[in-house]
């Protein structure tokens, strides 16, 4: 009888402890990151932005030229392009970073212009939908405190996540309409 009530009791602990974590991320995702930083002087910003989905790095490019480098978590199934909504994949290929969002439910967010309209064909001849909403984000929100140990695992959806600290470099240095380039 002890064995079962401890089990009893751990099993319990462990819901209690899983529905706080949930508890907590629901509530801390309505917050926003505040005040994304000013954007960087034009000849400071970025041209190109190149994601390597396999070194799971990140550059932003002026002139052909790397100014920033970083660590990135992908989508939960990384490999390959993404091919439907829900897929977890980063997908591939020539994009743009077509809008901005202060109140993401991650902090701060960029987002990638998927799907274009070959995503958008490929998909239908499928008789499925490609999916959206992929981004160059930092952590969801309240769980910034994380930091670096993001990148112990891929997470996101098929998002792009970084540190909420290089986030907002990122935002100062990538103006809207800059292309990204991800690669397999």
């Amino acid at each position: 009888m002890g064995i079962v009530s401890t089990l009893r009791k751990v099993g319990l602990a462990t819901v209690l402890l899983v529905g706080c974590v949930a508890a907590y991320t629901l509530a801390a995702r309505h917050y926003g990151a505040g005040s994304p930083p000013a954007m960087a002087a034009p000849a400071l910003q970025a041209d190109l932005v190149v994601v390597r989905k396999s070194q799971r790095s990140m550059q932003l490019l002026r002139n052909g030229i790397p100014i920033r480098d970083y660590k990135v978590s992908l989508g939960a199934s990384p490999m390959g392009h993404k091919q439907r909504e829900g897929d977890e994949r980063t997908p591939e290929g020539r994009y743009s970073i077509d809008r901005r969002n202060k109140r993401s439910s991650a902090y701060l967010s960029l987002h990638i212009s998927y799907p274009a309209p070959a995503d958008v064909a490929r998909a239908a001849t499928a008789g499925e939908n490609p999916g959206g909403n992929i981004m160059i984000h930092g952590m969801i929100n309240g769980w910034g405190f994380l930091g670096a140990l993001h990148l112990l695992w891929d997470w996101t959806d098929g998002c792009v996540a970084v540190t909420n600290k290089e986030m907002r470099e990122i935002w100062s240095l990538v103006p809207d309409g800059t292309p990204i380039q991800i690669d397999g």
